[in-house]
């Protein structure tokens, strides 16, 4: 049976709309603390701003089975993102510096893409976006 297409845009666009305000930074990002405050460490060298507050972590949270082992699930600005790689291991090393953390593990998605509502209201002033 193939697959069902809603054919109304309307309905998609508040569909797509509620699951990226679910990933807004603005309504914080799941996961302890201390995790998001190291990713937050993180500067995004074309914007000049760091990952969280760009909206491009959508979830950190450590494994259920290893405590030392952290799961990040981000995005890019874009998915030729050219500062791509860079944000990725920096990421990485963030977190592998803490302590507690022995492992860090980074998942790119671009489900929901990225797009300027899943910034934080200081990372819109302080690129102009009103």
């Amino acid at each position: 049976m193939p697959d069902e297409v809603n054919e109304n845009p309307e309905e998609n666009q508040d569909a797509t709309e509620e699951q990226m305000s679910a990933f807004s930074a603005f309504r914080g990002v799941g996961g302890d603390e201390t995790l998001v405050d190291a990713l937050k460490q993180v500067i995004d060298p074309e914007l000049n701003i760091n990952i969280v507050d760009l909206g491009l972590v959508y979830d950190v949270k450590r494994s259920d089975e290893n405590q030392a082992k952290v799961n990040v699930s981000m995005t890019l600005t874009s998915p030729a993102c050219p500062a791509g790689p860079q944000i990725i291991t920096q990421a990485k090393m963030a977190l592998e510096r803490l302590d507690d953390v022995d492992e860090a593990s980074i998942q790119l998605t671009m489900s929901p893409p990225w797009s300027p509502e899943l910034m934080t209201d200081d990372a819109r002033d302080e690129l102009g976006i009103f």
